[in-house]
């Protein structure tokens, strides 16, 4: 059986990010924000340069292993869960999908 596909994504976005992605990843880069260890404060999630960071991936793996190692780390995030809004999704969570207008500050 094939690996399902898993996306990391906060329940704040508005955007799919299976079929806008390139709106989800904008958003998310000026919303929410995350504090490193030196002290320093950023706006914004950054969740794909997150899950960078936690994948154990490589270009000597297999397809199937890059999807498995990916899905691991998406639950590893989530399990975390240090901002307490990261989810896992698939594409099937987005079938009655409606984008929600995002609050204006």
């Amino acid at each position: 059986m094939d690996e399902p596909i898993y996306m990391l994504t906060t329940t704040d976005n508005p955007w799919n990010p299976f079929t806008n992605y390139d709106e989800w990843d904008a958003w998310d880069r000026t919303n929410g924000w995350h504090i490193e260890p030196d002290g320093v404060v950023h706006l914004g999630y950054y969740t794909s340069a997150y899950l960078a960071r936690v994948a154990n991936v490589s270009e000597e793996i297999s397809p199937a292993q890059y999807t498995r190692a990916i899905n691991d780390a998406i639950f590893e995030i989530v399990k975390l869960n240090l901002t307490g809004n990261y989810k896992a999704v698939t594409e099937d969570d987005y079938e009655n999908w409606v984008p929600v207008k995002p609050i204006t500050k």
